[in-house]
């Protein structure tokens, strides 16, 4: 059993190092995760999300990877976390700084129950896709778009690797 704080703080580690493996352990079976491009529910998509994410940041040369992660709080049942993502976007080859503000809930025995990240999607989208994301990314059909487009590239990763 871990508090809360381990949890948080093994995930952020865990993500720094693009370890998906470490990052998917502290999630409970039923937990889900949302962020402007994601909505998923249970450990097994999680967990594949996140090797998705890891695998195409390696893919792209550590070089351009970091996560700097700051402000952990947790007590019991809530906590969060402020954490900035540095990377080459693999469907554009372009650099993008993420800044994101999570949230998370947790279960008795100190796993992630839900994990909420909230960023500036027109600003990630401006960073990651170029004129197209300032144009639209600020529209709500082209985030579902994203969102979708985002959704059946985990599918068939999930397919293919589990």
């Amino acid at each position: 059993m871990h508090t809360p704080t381990d949890t948080l703080t093994r995930f952020y580690t865990a993500f720094a190092a693009l370890d998906a493996d470490a990052m998917g352990s502290c999630y409970s079976l039923t937990a889900t995760f949302d962020d402007p491009v994601f909505s998923l529910q249970g450990q097994h998509d999680i967990a594949g999300m996140w090797h998705m994410l890891c695998a195409a940041a390696s893919g792209q040369g550590r070089q351009d990877w970091r996560l700097d992660f700051s402000q952990l709080q947790a007590d019991a049942h809530t906590g969060r976390a402020h954490w900035e993502a540095h990377y080459r976007f693999s469907v554009s080859q372009r650099l993008v700084h993420n800044i994101v503000e999570a949230d998370f809930t947790f279960t008795p025995e100190g796993l992630i129950a839900s994990h909420r990240d909230a960023f500036d999607f027109w600003r990630w989208s401006r960073q990651a896709l170029g004129l197209g994301g300032w144009m639209l990314g600020w529209a709500p059909f082209f985030q579902r778009q994203v969102s979708q487009q985002a959704s059946a590239n985990l599918a068939r990763y999930l397919a293919k690797n589990r």
